[in-house]
């Protein structure tokens, strides 16, 4: 169980400062660096007002032209007028109008998933380095300390929820039954219980042996999970 947090503003920024992001930005400019090359070479003795002949300023113009160009802004102060020129220049056209819709698309996707994401924990990767609410004993001491997170006792359900909520703890590791029970007796939209099954216990009635109850049992059970009532019994308790 643990709360859904709203992201921060550095959590919904952070994905343009990423080393994906940083990767994503040198192969453009290498290929606008490319692109503008190749414009000089084509343009510089035809052009050399447009493209000078030295390097750094002629290639620098090419890439002015090749971003206005992948822009459509259009200002006219470049244009190349060899046969090579606008060959490479209607190519880049074409290449530039599907990266830059990939671009736009990309940082639309990257924006909206910031704002909808949530610090909602539903993972066990995510409880490394954690504050975690587990019973003295049982198996969540154990699913905690496997994935490294830092447990925090408490006595029940009640104390693990009040201290979700005073934000003294970021998860809590329960039986799953118990905290769906617990939420559906106190809702709160602003906290998740995750529906992953990570270490499963049984449940089942002890009998004396030979007991001439067992069979009848068994086959009740059975029944009640045919007719689908056994979904409908946990849907009333837990919840959907």
């Amino acid at each position: 169980m643990s709360r859904k947090d709203a992201p921060t503003l550095w959590e919904r920024i952070a994905p343009f400062f990423s080393m994906r992001l940083f990767t994503a930005v040198c192969i453009f400019l290498f290929i606008l660096g490319c692109v503008g090359t190749l414009l000089w070479l084509a343009e510089r003795e035809r052009s050399p007002e447009q493209f000078p002949p030295d390097p750094p300023h002629g290639i620098a113009n090419g890439m002015w032209l090749a971003i206005v160009t992948m822009t459509t802004t259009g200002y006219g102060d470049r244009a190349p007028i060899t046969f090579w020129g606008r060959i490479i220049a209607g190519g880049w056209m074409v290449i530039s109008i599907i990266f830059a819709t990939s671009m736009v698309a990309g940082i639309a996707s990257t924006l909206t998933l910031s704002g909808m994401s949530n610090d909602t924990i539903t993972r066990p990767e995510q409880l490394s380095g954690i504050k975690v609410a587990v019973l003295p004993a049982g198996p969540a001491g154990n699913f905690a300390a496997e994935w490294k997170a830092k447990p925090v006792k408490i006595t029940g359900i009640q104390t693990a929820y009040k201290k979700l909520k005073a934000k003294q703890v970021d998860a809590v590791l329960f039986d799953q039954p118990e905290m769906l029970y617990f939420l559906k007796q106190h809702p709160d939209k602003d906290v998740l219980v995750s529906l992953m099954p990570y270490t499963r216990s049984g449940f089942g009635f002890a009998l004396p042996l030979h007991s001439a109850l067992t069979h009848t049992i068994d086959i009740n059970l059975l029944t009640l999970k045919e007719q689908g009532r056994m979904e409908r019994i946990s849907r009333e308790w837990l919840g959907k």
